[in-house]
């Protein structure tokens, strides 16, 4: 319970500062990529980038859960809203058609900001 209470309490001051406002607002990328090839780290990793320097104040959070097998996957979670930004489940062989380039994900991602 005193762990909960802290992590309210520093939640609390954030918003009282102005701080992630993003988080407020809902808007996030999902980014879910296979962890058992390199390729997939290096790739998740150019995009997270790529995704931050477009927008800093994004939060961008690599495998929340266990990710599946082969697969790379950018999702933008606005709310209850969920858009796919990028699927290479069906991609390939061979296998670089399975990761985008960052700059693709970025216009992906400004374009579905703007349909909103």
């Amino acid at each position: 319970m005193a762990t909960n209470a802290s992590y309210k309490t520093s939640t609390e001051e954030k918003k009282a500062r102005g701080e992630n406002a993003h988080e407020e607002a809902g808007l996030k990328v999902l980014i879910e990529h296979c962890t058992e090839l390199m390729d997939m780290l290096l790739f998740g990793k150019e995009v997270k980038s790529a995704l931050l320097a477009a927008r800093p104040e994004l939060t961008v959070v690599c495998n929340p859960e266990k990710p599946r097998r082969n697969s790379f996957e950018i999702t933008l979670l606005d709310g209850a809203k969920e858009t796919s930004l990028w699927t290479g489940i069906k991609k390939g062989p061979p296998r670089k058609l399975k990761f985008p380039q960052p700059d693709d994900v970025v216009a992906a991602f400004k374009d579905a900001l703007k349909t909103e």
